[in-house]
């Protein structure tokens, strides 16, 4: 997930979805209500370490949460470095990425019907059309940074929407990857405060959509994931026309990671 986040166009909520951890992702953020503080506040630290236990599933977060900064961290280089100098290659892989997860995301749907059809056409709508907007000029002061960790975490948990992206047309993505190279702890904490407020509130309205509205929901989201294919076919086509020997690599590379995401996808649901 923490790969995925880095790269504007690819969703970390795309992962969860195929790793089969998504629904229980939205759920245990969503349980979250700091209302283990109270005991904490009237010295009763042995009623505050209980009722946190049970809020949060700390066996669920901690390898989560360490793994995705462990990405953060260790593989913002890499990524960049692949989309600056492989392009198409790699937004060709981010490509058959989307593809399969729309894919698995449809054969969880089993149902299609009018109203379907219509949240899905919605959703590729709404999506196409923020993807196509230019990125804004802004500051980078720890108000903004605060603010943007808000907005783009939301993004950053929905299948198909890319909170990388989102950032990017803050004008917040190339200086929160600096800020993450050269360890701006300042701006890096202002961030995360702000992602964790926004996340606490948006995964409460995620999570009775999935529990309440299912199938429209992620009718919606196989929309978002079409409607996000814009990113990379765009990033591919420039580079193609430039050089149209890279097709055939670019349409393989794209092969071969919807083939992985499929395999991964079966493999985890065999083990669920």
């Amino acid at each position: 997930m923490g790969s995925a986040d880095i790269v504007p166009g690819v969703s970390g909520g795309t992962i969860a979805l195929i790793t089969g951890i998504y629904a229980h992702l939205v759920e245990s953020i969503s349980k979250i209500k700091f209302a283990f503080l109270k005991p904490l506040f009237k010295g009763d630290f042995k009623g505050f370490w209980n009722q946190m236990l049970d809020e949060i599933d700390f066996k669920f977060f901690i390898p989560l949460v360490l793994g995705i900064g462990v990405a953060f961290l260790t593989l913002a280089k890499v990524v960049t470095y692949c989309m600056d100098v492989h392009t198409a290659l790699t937004y060709s892989f981010f490509l058959g990425l989307i593809i399969a997860s729309a894919v698995i995301l449809f054969r969880k749907l089993n149902e299609i019907n009018i109203k379907n059809i219509i949240f899905a056409i919605i959703g590729a709508i709404l999506t196409f059309i923020f993807v196509s907007m230019n990125p804004i000029a802004a500051n980078h002061s720890l108000i903004v940074i605060f603010i943007s960790g808000m907005i783009a975490i939301c993004a950053m948990i929905l299948p198909g929407i890319s909170g990388s992206f989102l950032l990017l047309l803050l004008g917040q993505y190339k200086y929160m990857l600096n800020a993450l190279h050269q360890l701006h702890f300042t701006d890096i904490i202002a961030f995360v405060v702000g992602a964790l407020i926004g996340i606490l509130g948006f995964s409460r309205i995620l999570n009775y959509l999935l529990k309440n509205h299912e199938k429209i929901t992620m009718a919606f989201l196989i929309g978002v994931m079409l409607g996000s294919l814009k990113v990379p076919a765009v990033e591919i086509a420039s580079s193609v026309i430039v050089n149209i020997s890279g097709l055939l690599p670019c349409i393989i590379v794209a092969v071969i990671a919807f083939a992985l995401i499929i395999v991964l996808e079966t493999k985890f649901d065999y083990m669920e």
